[in-house]
């Protein structure tokens, strides 16, 4: 915002009472443009900066010119950069492609490596595809393999097919196991099956069971309808209860309901009170 001083000439009083706020504007102003220099906005008007301020702009583009070039960024300008700057980026461009190289991505260029550097990078990869095929990745080559590799990767997979067979948690290949594997998976298969079942969860074949495990399981499932009807769930099954458990509920509910028509909080039904319990809520009333 301008204000001419020679307009305020013929109006004195209103121009003195008005300059601070006005002052106060134009020093606004020009503070946002100095950031929106500092920020390299478009909106900047580098005619407006004094030579300090123009100066600082300056200093703040080329950090930001640095670390886009440092980022690899298109907005980098190369023959901005000094000479130790330049130097320090190559340096980190290479390092970075050594790196990427070496951690198998596409953004390496193998071409930029130097022969010690490709060597290494080349043990890396080998290295890498041998974990691969020892995990059973889709990633391994085992052509790469050598004689030696190739057996450890066998053992290896045979031992992760043996644990997945065992676990029940991945792709289980019987026909690999040896005899004691196929034991000790049958085993875990089993003693899997029990748990289930004895919990209560749906892959559970009570077939399977030893005369034991159908008792414990029997129990756990008896305890666990009795829980329910305790609490009043809909997977309550009366039917399955002894007539002492029957006889213990039925005792409690009517305990409740007592209590629910006493204090006059909760689902009471009056007509299951005896008549001493109905005159006493009578009285109390």
């Amino acid at each position: 915002m301008k204000v001419s001083l020679r307009k305020c000439f013929g109006m004195q009083l209103a121009c003195l009472s008005f300059w601070p706020i006005l002052a106060f504007a134009q020093s606004s102003d020009l503070a946002q443009n100095l950031a929106d220099c500092k920020a390299g906005r478009e909106t900047c008007d580098h005619s407006r900066l004094s030579q300090s301020e123009a100066t600082d702009v300056a200093l703040v583009a080329h950090g930001r010119n640095v670390v886009n070039c440092r980022n690899g960024y298109d907005a980098c300008d190369r023959s901005k950069l000094t000479e130790p700057e330049t130097i320090a980026l190559a340096v980190a461009d290479h390092q970075r492609n050594v790196s990427d190289c070496t951690d198998g991505m596409q953004s390496c260029d193998p071409s930029k490596l130097s022969p010690l550097e490709a060597r290494e990078v080349a043990r890396a990869e080998r290295q890498r595809n041998l974990s691969h095929c020892k995990d059973g990745w889709g990633a391994c080559d085992r052509s790469k393999l050598t004689s030696a590799e190739t057996e450890d990767v066998n053992i290896a997979t045979g031992q992760l097919n043996a644990s997945d067979c065992a676990d029940g948690s991945g792709p289980c290949d019987r026909a690999r196991l040896t005899p004691s594997q196929t034991r000790d998976a049958t085993a875990a298969e089993h003693r899997r099956n029990a748990q289930n079942c004895e919990n209560g969860w749906e892959a559970c074949d009570h077939s399977k069971l030893t005369p034991l495990e159908a008792r414990q399981t029997a129990h756990s499932e008896h305890q666990r309808n009795l829980s329910a009807c305790k609490d009043g769930q809909e997977t309550c099954d009366y039917a399955k209860l002894s007539t002492i458990e029957t006889k213990t509920l039925s005792d409690a509910e009517h305990k409740r309901n007592y209590a629910a028509c006493l204090k006059g909080y909760g689902y009471c039904d009056p007509s299951r009170l005896t008549g001493e319990e109905a005159r006493t809520i009578h009285t109390s009333n």
